[in-house]
């Protein structure tokens, strides 16, 4: 099975792309043709400085080997390695109805925060819909929040082979069922905007102020403490298995518990969690020119498969002109 992932370079990684994507990406890449790229072209919806968008693109291939994205059992590379995405999110455009895109969650969201509305910002679900059709994947694992950007996807590759013939596979969003949204330290969905992650790559001293400032309320100690919509009972189930979920929720519903010492046991176990990946990734910082030769490598394989789809989407178009006999 073909599953595409991919991320924008968005500053550094938080816990919430981890397990929102990341380490689902890594254990598929295991049993499955593993395709992950970073949205460099996406990013320029909020960056625009080139030397931010740079550092942000290296430090997000880092951080994905870091993790253990193996580049042997999956193609990794940088979204602008592949001009075609361009073309064939132009060839999108034209079976797209202006009431799809004025109904995108990510357009109406940003546009509710305040943030000045432009093209890019607009047709933003095309060319997300370019990077899931250009590659023919059959699975695109996403956060629940995500899931209508596949389905946008879906929607276009259907109109597509309706009106010109079988061009495109039709993607099926995989959301894990037991992680669709991860709260932030202050409860809204953790990301980068709202300035409420937990960094992996953060040092110490920054990843310990970071727990300790989860939001939580005023139950008194000698009160059972809620677990549902409780971003410090939700963040630490995340690194535990159904039997240690079900041993956090009973301490939570036993009077006594602080919150305080919960969010220290929590600093430690996240410490611990991502210690291997720490070191990788210093290991990389010190051999950039394989970081480089990895990406290149990814982008050659990947334009193997974006050019068979994009020659498929433009003959059935009717782009191949010089081909046309009378």
């Amino acid at each position: 099975m073909r599953i595409l992932s991919g991320i924008q370079p968005s500053g550094s990684l938080h816990i919430g792309n981890y397990f929102a994507m990341i380490k689902r990406m890594i254990e598929f890449q295991n049993d499955n043709e593993l395709l992950c790229f970073i949205a460099n072209y996406h990013a320029l919806t909020t960056v625009y400085d080139a030397s931010t968008l740079r550092s942000r693109t290296l430090d997000a291939a880092m951080d994905f080997l870091a993790l253990g994205l193996d580049p042997d059992k999956a193609i990794f590379w940088v979204q602008s390695d592949i001009p075609e995405v361009q073309e064939l999110a132009w060839l999108l455009s034209n079976v797209t109805g202006m009431g799809l895109l004025e109904r995108a969650h990510s357009y109406k969201d940003k546009i509710a925060k305040g943030i000045s509305p432009n093209h890019g910002l607009f047709a933003y679900p095309v060319l997300m819909a370019a990077d899931i059709l250009l590659y023919g994947c059959d699975k695109v694992p996403v956060g629940k929040d995500q899931k209508q950007h596949v389905e946008i996807a879906r929607d276009l590759a259907l109109r597509f082979n309706s009106t010109y013939g079988e061009t495109f596979v039709i993607p099926e969003a995989d959301i894990e069922s037991t992680i669709a949204t991860i709260p932030g330290t202050d409860g809204q969905k953790m990301s980068k905007s709202y300035g409420n992650t937990i960094d992996i790559f953060a040092d110490e001293k920054k990843l310990r102020q970071s727990v300790m400032s989860i939001k939580t309320d005023s139950t008194p100690v000698d009160e059972p403490k809620p677990t549902d919509g409780n971003p410090l009972f939700e963040i630490y189930s995340l690194f535990l298995d159904s039997e240690g979920k079900e041993e956090l929720r009973q301490r939570f519903e036993t009077p006594g518990l602080r919150y305080g010492d919960v969010k220290k046991e929590l600093f430690e176990v996240i410490w611990n969690y991502f210690s291997q990946a720490r070191n990788n990734r210093k290991k990389y910082e010190n051999d950039m020119q394989y970081v480089y030769d990895v990406l290149k490598k990814g982008a050659e394989k990947a334009r193997e498969i974006a050019s068979y789809y994009l020659d498929k989407a433009r003959h059935n178009v009717g782009l191949d002109y010089k081909f046309t006999s009378k």
